[in-house]
Parts: structure tokens; C-alpha cells; sequence
């Protein structure tokens, strides 16, 4: 792959990175200007053209969502902008909102024009404390500049920002989720239909974009489409269904790697070479034994397939949910895949907003399995009733709301298929798991 010049990370390494004169400067917000000469269905029309997929996890196009909205609505219509970034590993939009929050600005006040909002709610998760005062300071000098409030630059636009903070939970990341939150209840996702885009916040009209998608927005007004669409990977000829995967995008790499960090990349990169080339291999000399292709719900990789190209329709070919939120975590080949596996499942338990029953039990119950077999009282067919007990939870075989229970189900199939052999000696040998704090009472006697 030829060398690619960062964009959205191409101002995070300049001093005051964050500020609006540095923004300006460097041409910041020119593309929000360049918007308001448009009309709204012309912005629109580019983001849709340029087949731009939601960064968040599900990989929906932008644009065609933003089509969604009933048509001379006479209004509110809210965009909501998903910065909780809940999925473990990932933190790509802690770096753009810290270190170049009017990107995200620019972003969030051209998607506003062209859905023809004058409100956008920027959803933070509560953890992200200095992207919290980042983003308060930027939107305060967007204010005092003109760049936000009412008739922005002249234009007869108006548009308010608001930012809150969430009371941090992943189930807050589901949209509907994020919705009920920031009204003030309980988290829990609503049943679709109707979506967000006939009834969402309040029951208004709303649009949910994610913070990287947002920034990739600006660049897409400035650079246009095609520029865009010359980035990453086209569409598969024998899978009618895949729509490309365009564009620059944010792949985290953490775990068992000698350099973690964020790094900008087109679509299509593979895991191999996101490990040794940007990561600085497998840390203490060790080989990797699993993958995450893009946080722990997308489920793993294996060693043989580290060639797995990671856009939205690669890590699927090779039995995971999807690329996710492109957070790449790597495993050793000295890690027990049961623990592995249960970190994954106490997670999701913990996280399950208990409306689904399938999923507030099966969570709790395939954590419960993984901590009897962690404590050496395995049996084999626990391996098949936590496959079965995965296979009857989820959207995709009909039983839950979200997506939540699919998130946690899938490492679970996944992991059983394809390190099967691990989960069988474990077992077999009679192995324990010692947690931190039993080593601790160990030293103690």
C-alpha cells in the first residue's frame, strides 16, 4: 500500500491544535462556508455520494440516513452525535475532540445544515474529562467568533450546541439508548420502528452520527466525493450488498503490541500489517494467538487469519460480526482464550441494561459458565451449552431490542469455533485461573 498522508489526524501534532485561531488558520471552517453556498439537499446529495459509512460500528451510510427524515418537517429536527465511545479499546474520538475539536464542530455544524437542524446534542461519554473541557472551551469560542448561534456567517443559519455528559454506560452507545439518556430516563433501547429519523429525541425528528463520521464530513465538503470514494476499498462484484468502503479511517491497536496508539490508514488494511508495522509486532518477542478486529463485540481472529483486510466487509468473510469501531486487540499465544473470553463476557453482563431477557439472562448465565470452568469445574458439554446459549440471543435471531446481546454473543460462538482446542484442555487438565487479588493472598501467607 503507497504512503497515505493523514487527514484526520494531520493537525493533532501542531501546537494550540485545539484552538479556533489555529483551526482557522490552517483553513477551518471554510468547508461550513463552502456548505452554507450550497443548498441542503446538495450537501446531502455529496455526503451521500460519497458513500461515507457511519464510523460507530454499524457501517450505515451517512448520507442515505440523513434522506430518512419526512420530508418539510416543520420541525424541531435534532442531530445527536455519539461521542460515548463505550466499546473496550476503542479511543480514536477522544483523540479528534481533544486535540482538534473544531473539526468535529466544523463537521456537526454542516450535518445540522443539511438536515436543516438548528440544535445538535454532543453526547460525551462522563470518563472523557478533558475532552469534556476541550470541547467546552471550543464551543465557546465558536460563539464569541460567530461560528455558532444565530445567523451563522451571514447565512440566515442558526444553530446551538449542547454538550452533556452521560453517566457512562455502554448500552448509551445504542442510539435509541443514547436517546432515553439524554431525556433524562433510564438508558434502555427503544423498539424499532420507529426509527430515530421519524421519532427520535422528544419524538422529533433526529439524526445520530458518530464523531469520527462527523469529521469526515468536513473533509468531504472541502474535498468533495470523489476524493473520498479515491480512498479505500470499492465495492465487491460478487456481493451486490456491499456498498464499498471508502475513505481514511481511525483503527485503534492496543493489547499484546509492542507501540498501542491510533492511527489513520485508508479502509482495507490488514490486521498483519497494522500489528507489525504500526504496532511494533507482538510485544516480548511472542507470537499472537487472536485478533479483535474492531472491539471485543466483532469477536476474533485467528493466527491464520491475520491477512483478513479490515474494512466493513472483511472481518465478516472470516466469521467475525463486522469492523466495528476498528479497535484492534491482540492476544498473545502465551493468554488463556478462557480468560480472554470471560473478561469479554463479565463485561457485556455488567453492561446489559436488563430489559431483554435474553440477554440480561444469557449475559449473566455464560459469565457464570466461564467462572465455574475458571475455577477448574469445567465440563465439555459446557462448550456447547455456551454455544447454544450464544445462538439464542440477539437481534439476529429476532429475541432482543439492540444489539447489545449480539455484541455479546458473538466473541462466544466465535472464540469456542475457533480455539476450540483451548477451551477443551483447559478443561481436561483441570486448570485454574488466579485472579490478581487471590496471587496477592498467596504472597500474603
Amino acid at each position: 500500500m503507497p504512503a497515505f498522508e493523514p487527514v484526520l489526524l494531520a493537525r493533532i501534532a501542531k501546537p494550540n491544535s485545539a484552538k479556533l485561531e489555529t483551526y482557522r488558520a490552517d483553513g477551518g471552517y471554510g468547508a461550513l462556508k463552502k456548505a452554507l453556498s450550497m443548498t441542503p439537499v446538495d450537501v446531502t446529495t455529496l455526503v451521500k455520494d460519497s458513500v461515507l459509512r457511519g464510523r460507530g460500528g454499524a457501517g450505515f451510510p451517512a448520507g442515505l440516513k440523513w434522506t430518512f427524515l419526512p420530508k418539510d418537517h416543520p420541525g424541531p429536527i435534532y442531530l445527536c452525535v455519539n461521542a460515548d465511545e463505550s466499546e473496550p479499546g476503542t479511543f480514536n474520538n477522544r483523540i479528534l475532540m481533544e486535540l482538534d475539536p473544531h473539526q468535529l464542530i466544523e463537521g456537526i455544524a454542516i450535518a445540522c445544515y443539511a438536515i436543516k437542524s438548528e440544535k445538535a446534542y454532543l453526547y460525551l461519554r462522563y470518563e472523557y474529562g478533558r475532552s469534556y473541557r476541550v470541547l467546552d472551551a471550543a464551543i465557546k469560542e465558536c460563539y464569541a467568533a460567530g461560528l455558532l448561534g444565530k445567523n451563522i456567517m451571514g447565512s440566515g443559519f442558526n444553530l446551538d450546541v449542547v454538550l452533556h455528559r452521560g453517566a457512562a454506560a455502554y448500552i448509551c452507545g445504542e442510539e435509541t439508548g443514547l436517546i432515553e439518556s439524554l431525556e433524562g430516563k433510564r438508558a434502555w433501547p427503544r423498539i424499532k420502528p420507529p426509527f430515530p429519523a421519524i421519532e427520535g429525541l422528544f419524538r422529533k425528528p433526529t439524526i445520530v452520527n458518530n464523531v469520527e463520521t462527523l469529521c469526515c464530513v468536513t473533509h468531504i465538503l472541502n474535498r468533495g466525493s470523489e476524493w473520498f470514494k479515491s480512498i479505500g476499498v470499492p465495492p465487491d462484484p460478487n456481493n451486490p450488498r456491499d456498498m464499498g468502503s471508502y475513505g481514511p479511517k481511525l483503527y485503534c491497536i492496543s493489547g499484546h503490541v509492542n507501540k498501542p496508539g491510533c492511527v489513520e490508514l485508508p479502509l482495507g488494511v490488514t490486521a498483519r500489517e497494522l500489528i507489525d508495522e504500526h504496532a511494533g509486532g507482538v510485544w516480548k518477542g511472542r507470537k499472537a494467538k487472536a485478533v479483535v478486529p474492531g472491539g471485543i463485540s466483532m469477536g476474533f481472529l485467528s493466527a491464520d487469519e491475520l491477512d483478513t483486510p479490515l474494512d466493513f466487509n472483511g472481518p465478516g468473510k472470516a466469521g467475525c460480526l463486522g469492523l466495528g469501531t476498528a479497535a484492534v486487540v491482540v492476544v498473545d499465544d502465551q493468554t488463556s482464550m478462557v480468560d480472554v473470553l470471560y473478561n469479554c463476557c463479565r463485561f457485556m453482563s455488567h453492561e446489559s441494561c436488563g430489559q431483554c431477557t435474553p440477554c440480561r439472562e444469557g449475559t449473566a448465565w455464560m459469565t457464570k459458565i466461564l467462572e465455574r470452568i475458571r475455577a477448574g469445574h469445567g465440563k465439555m458439554e459446557d462448550l456447547d451449552t455456551l454455544t447454544e446459549v450464544a445462538g439464542s440471543m440477539g437481534i439476529i435471531p429476532g429475541t432482543t431490542i439492540c444489539g447489545l446481546s449480539d455484541g455479546a454473543a458473538w466473541p462466544v460462538k466465535n472464540a469456542i469455533r475457533k480455539f476450540r482446542a483451548d477451551f477443551e484442555e483447559y478443561i481436561s487438565s483441570g486448570r485454574r485461573s488466579v485472579t490478581s487479588a487471590q496471587e496477592l493472598m498467596a504472597g500474603a501467607h
